[in-house]
């Protein structure tokens, strides 16, 4: 009897020694729900009060705290005081959601007019609003990333307004750049286009289309510049496309941050040219080489095909720090300082401009898998 008395004791002290604190569930919880501060807001923290277990800190969704507080009751812990803060829930049902009204908005790492830009937002699409910091927005992109934008650019809408404009008949913009007039033929503009912008359908009049910005703003389009929305989703896999779109901004500057075709970054280029094919891509060059199908360093150039992503960066460290993309015989196109061509061949008159890439990625067979997502099935879209 006593032996066994010993062993038990032994066995609770063992599971006691094992058992999961709320610290280390909440940074096992970090790494699987957030653990990219990009394209999650998650600053939560677990302390002993009084031999009372407390919750602090802030998370961006109704999601992620019930996440926690499902592996807190797991883990064994139905007892503790929570003080997470959700930022959503601090948002008026006015103003949850967004579209961009601008051309292209500029969004900002924080909520001020002198921080670095973190990335661009093009008109029609759609934000989460996550939380109001006086005149500016915490907003999430369709592409999950998160920044700050000025109210100034946004459009605000309710979720039945999000619906409506889901099923409206809308239009986007194919071409490179465009106006949207005041009358037909007219030369007064409403507003600049650029390529991806969404607008909403009104009427028709011969080549001329009219359309509406997300704040309301009424004008005409050279029908040559616009498609309709859900048939233009349609269209399959075209690395000509995305090639086409890429030359089409050669020798434009480079921005930090740009997203668009009037500038872009290195991802930036990337994205706007696969937007072109229907595709959202993920915002930085280091999320987008972890996504498609990778080919590690060393690969023989040879094996690559137009439209894969090439990533370049820290040989030491493996860090990425810019992408471009292949287009073939061992020439990619990429932005940096510009938009310009380049070659991976060693024999070649353009080569070395950057080393040997540190991996590629196929974006071709891999729309729906993860940071890849067809425009077509994007919830916030359709």
């Amino acid at each position: 009897m006593k032996s066994l008395m010993i062993a038990l004791v032994m066995a609770v002290t063992c599971l006691a020694a094992m058992a999961i604190t709320p610290v280390e569930t909440l940074n096992d919880l970090k790494q699987r729900i957030a653990p990219d501060k990009r394209t999650a807001v998650w600053d939560v923290k677990a302390a002993q009060q009084n031999d009372k277990w407390v919750l602090t800190g802030t998370v961006g969704t109704k999601a992620q705290k019930q996440a926690i507080l499902a592996a807190m009751l797991k883990n064994g812990y139905g007892t503790y005081t929570d003080k997470i803060t959700v930022l959503e829930e601090g948002i008026p049902a006015a103003r949850k959601w967004a579209l961009v009204k601008l051309s292209i908005a500029t969004l900002r790492t924080e909520a001020k007019h002198s921080a670095e830009i973190a990335t661009q937002g093009i008109m029609g699409a759609p934000v989460k609003v996550l939380q109001k910091d006086g005149e500016w927005y915490r907003v999430q992109m369709a592409d999950d990333y998160i920044a700050y934008v000025p109210e100034s650019s946004l459009a605000f809408k309710t979720e039945s307004q999000m619906k409506s404009w889901r099923h409206a008949k809308r239009y986007i913009v194919t071409c490179y750049d465009s106006r949207l007039v005041t009358e037909a033929h007219g030369d007064e503009t409403v507003s600049d286009l650029v390529m991806g912008n969404i607008l909403e359908f009104k009427a028709e009049s011969g080549k001329w289309i009219k359309l509406a910005t997300p704040d309301g703003r009424v004008g005409w389009v050279d029908a040559a510049d616009v498609a309709e929305l859900s048939q233009w989703s349609q269209q399959g896999f075209s690395a000509a496309q995305i090639e086409k779109t890429a030359r089409r901004m050669m020798g434009s500057s480079y921005l930090w941050g740009g997203t668009s075709t009037k500038v872009t970054d290195c991802s930036g280029l990337t994205k706007v040219s696969y937007l072109s094919n229907g595709i959202i891509l993920q915002r930085d060059a280091s999320q987008q080489a972890l996504t498609g199908k990778i080919f590690k360093k060393g690969t023989d150039w040879h094996q690559y095909e137009t439209g894969d992503l090439l990533f370049f960066g820290n040989e030491k460290t493996g860090r990425v720090t810019h992408v471009g993309l292949y287009l073939r015989d061992g020439k990619y196109i990429h932005c940096s300082g510009q938009v310009k061509i380049n070659s991976l061949d060693p024999k070649a008159s353009d080569y070395p401009y950057l080393y040997s890439p540190l991996s590629a990625s196929r974006i071709k067979g891999m729309v729906g898998t993860k940071g890849i997502v067809a425009l077509k099935n994007h919830p916030w879209y359709f």
